[in-house]
């Protein structure tokens, strides 16, 4: 038996400036909009990899939720303290440099961890954390 990560959720605040950001910023392909206006959940994902994907959300939408709540939600997720996802990266350098011209609002730049990860952190159009983490590369078929 294997289980695998299929899916993971993050909240949009605005799904043209996310759709943008996650399709022509970070290269992930579009596998699924549907909605309308800001009523939209958009499945996007890395090219070559049909099997993980992540779901653009309108945020507290289908549940039971006040208004005082929903707005406490929208706080959190504008400071990027409540959703976040972690990505990798064969070229951190350039990755982050493209995100950043992109104009991105970058949280870190990359740097060395003390728990000996490369990493750098960006917030996406809604707020949320995105780290980016350099993978070892592959040289001549080896890892």
């Amino acid at each position: 038996m294997e289980i695998t990560i299929h899916s993971s959720f993050l909240p949009h605040t605005d799904p043209e400036a996310s759709l943008a950001f996650y399709r022509d910023v970070l290269g992930f392909e579009v596998r699924l909009d549907v909605g309308y206006e800001d009523m939209r959940w958009i499945t996007v994902g890395p090219a070559g990899q049909p099997s993980t994907a992540i779901v653009l959300h309108p945020p507290a939408v289908g549940h039971e939720v006040t208004d005082e709540e929903r707005a406490l939600l929208l706080e959190l997720i504008a400071k990027g303290s409540y959703f976040g996802v972690n990505l990798a990266t064969d070229d951190l350098d350039a990755a982050f440099a493209r995100i950043e011209a992109a104009g991105a609002d970058i949280v870190q730049e990359p740097i060395e961890q003390d728990y000996g990860v490369r990493d750098a952190a960006v917030r996406d159009p809604a707020g949320n954390l995105l780290r980016l983490q350099q993978t070892p590369r592959k040289e001549h078929g080896h890892e």
